[in-house]
Order: C-alpha cells, then structure tokens, then sequence
C-alpha cells in the first residue's frame, strides 16, 4: 500500500460546522472503499459493505426523526425509499459478494455525494452573488480609470463552487 495514500485521504476530511460537506465525503470515502474492495478478496468486500450499511442506516434513523417531526418533503420520502434499496442490495451482496454489486452501491453514494457538492456549490455561488450585489451598493458610483476590478462576488466565490 501507497504509504502517502493515508495522508491523501485525510487531508480531504471535511471540517466540522456542515453536515451535508461531511454526509457527502462520508459516501465518497465509502464508495472508494467498496470500489477498492471489490477488486480483492469476498471478506474485504463484506467489510467494505458493511461499512457503507452502517453510513445508510444513520441516515436513515436521520431521516425517520425527520418524518416523525412532520417533514415529509418530496426528498425525505425518496431518501428513505434509498435508504430501503440499498438496505436490500447491500444484504444481497453480503450473502454473495460480487463486484457487480458492489457497482450498484459505489454509484448510488458517488451520485448522491456529487449532488449534496452541488447543492454546496450553487449555495456558495448564491451568497457569493448576494454578498456582490451588496458590496455593489457600498462603492462609490467610479472607480479610477484603469483600475482592476474583481467581479462582483468573485472575491467570496471559494475554490470547490468553481469546480
């Protein structure tokens, strides 16, 4: 094993303070497990699989409190509709491991991972744009000739909305 890869990974952990940045790196990093694993040996696969049940069943008992607090929105009620496929699967795959299967769940958490970076970035791009529109307000009417002049909001745009 790549002795750096360790140290890859860990400086992509997410800070605390944004639950869907973590959710989204949680899933990421379980679907490089499994994609890993499946090229290897049936036990390294279980492991894998059970790795990625335990992530799904917390956000699922997430997503149940949620229900049982009166918020059934169109993407809780398709949340916990995953939650059950990937429930189902992953205990088929445990019973039989089989990279094939092992597809289905990698693909599923890259999916939903790269949509919750997406509703990061689009959130970032909004603020960015409100925060430009309000600096926009605060500047005096001319700037000198020449002059350079950031794009408004670009100075607050952070590196992954730009991704």
């Amino acid at each position: 094993m790549n002795p750096y890869s360790n140290a890859a990974h860990a400086a992509n952990i997410p800070q605390e303070g944004n639950p869907r940045e973590t959710e989204a790196w949680a899933l990421t990093e379980a679907a490089r497990r499994m994609a890993s694993a499946s090229r290897g040996e049936p036990e390294g696969m279980r492991e894998a699989l059970r790795l990625n049940w335990k992530l799904w069943t917390i956000f699922q008992a997430d997503l149940i409190g949620k229900v049982e607090a009166g918020e059934t929105t169109e993407t809780v009620v398709n949340m916990l509709s995953l939650c059950q496929f990937v429930d189902f699967h992953t205990v088929a795959a445990l019973t039989e491991p089989d990279p094939a299967k092992m597809e289905v769940l990698v693909n599923i958490n890259r999916n939903i991972a790269s949509g919750l970076r997406d509703s990061l970035a689009r959130e970032a791009r909004e603020a960015a744009t409100a925060a430009g529109t309000a600096e926009q307000a605060a500047v005096p009417a001319a700037a000198p000739a020449g002059a350079y002049a950031p794009a408004p909001g670009a100075a607050h745009t952070p590196i992954s909305a730009t991704a």
